[in-house]
């Protein structure tokens, strides 16, 4: 594969090079219309995936394999939606093979991914992956501009405590203690990487984060990444809290920089695809924004998730 995917694991190199080829192969024959290319991205595609040594010393892939699927400019979402369909059976294969979720994201156009090229799962993505099917990633991303790490915009932190916050309470209704883990883990570097991103200092390698960040309960978590144990780096409620205090930090950067201020643009961005005014109190703020200050009074409850902010999730994610 030319350089690692899981640290210092050559095995879980071989096993990840080898499941890379025989997907990739799969993924060919099927001859999916409209679709482009195929890569594998996330923890591994980045070199940063983690690897589970149980007692004897034996090894195993912990993290999700994460592939980011990319169709013709043009293609309706019917086409797109068609593409995952034709995926899921090569997911769900490799899934029970490997012993871990074998993901594709919802397949994005070209012109979606350079419209999206702001975006830290874009800007990661091109920086560290590992090409699958298709074309090769240097064809696919062609047009994306790469960015420096320091320049992120304030929405992407939003985006960030958005998602894990949304981990944390599917966690809070879980009884998978792996699952539990893994959300409680995700919310600590969540919070820790939204708070580098406001203030401009986010880095692409997770030990250069910790190293920034100078955070321990960071640091820990950035270790039971890459080697995750029985035992978690915190508990549910110490999250939260951590979860919390990023979150006030980064509405008040918000505040102070005018990212929050209200516009006619995206209070019409929210009326037409959410087809509701939502709450007045945030209406003309950025999506993420109102999202996050719901989530906010949801996690402060421990309250399960609620149906429309769920929908808000899928639409403005």
């Amino acid at each position: 594969m030319g350089r690692h995917v899981a640290g210092n694991a050559p095995e879980m190199d071989r096993l990840v090079g080898g499941a890379i080829k025989s997907i990739g192969a799969e993924i060919d024959a099927l001859a999916v219309p409209r679709l482009l290319g195929v890569v594998l991205g996330g923890g591994y595609g980045r070199g940063e995936g983690g690897v589970f040594v149980a007692r004897g010393g034996r090894k195993r892939l912990s993290n999700d394999l994460d592939f980011y699927v990319v169709a013709e400019d043009g293609s309706s979402r019917a086409q797109l939606d068609a593409i995952g369909s034709r995926l899921a059976p090569v997911a769900a294969r490799w899934k029970a093979r490997l012993g871990v979720d074998v993901d594709f994201c919802p397949a994005k156009t070209q012109w979606r991914m350079r419209h999206d090229q702001e975006r830290v799962m874009i800007q990661e993505l091109i920086h560290g992956y590992f090409d699958v099917a298709g074309l090769p990633g240097g064809k696919l991303f062609a047009g994306i501009e790469r960015r420096e790490p320091s320049a992120f915009p304030w929405s992407e932190a939003a985006r960030l405590l958005v998602n894990r916050g949304v981990g944390l309470l599917l966690a809070a209704a879980n009884d998978d203690r792996g699952f539990v883990l893994r959300n409680i883990n995700k919310c600590v570097l969540g919070a820790g990487d939204a708070a580098l991103i406001v203030r401009g200092d986010y880095r692409w390698k997770a030990t250069d984060r910790a190293d920034a960040l100078g955070d321990r309960l960071y640091s820990a978590a950035v270790e039971w990444k890459f080697r995750p144990g029985p035992d978690g780096v915190c508990d549910w409620e110490t999250a939260r809290e951590v979860w919390l205090k990023a979150v006030d930090a980064a509405l008040e950067a918000g505040r102070r920089t005018g990212a929050m201020r209200r516009t006619v643009y995206q209070a019409a961005r929210w009326i037409v695809r959410r087809r509701s005014i939502g709450d007045w109190r945030t209406l003309g703020c950025d999506a993420v924004a109102r999202m996050l200050l719901e989530l906010v009074e949801v996690v402060r409850g421990r309250r399960p998730l609620p149906q429309s902010l769920r929908r808000d999730w899928e639409i403005f994610n």
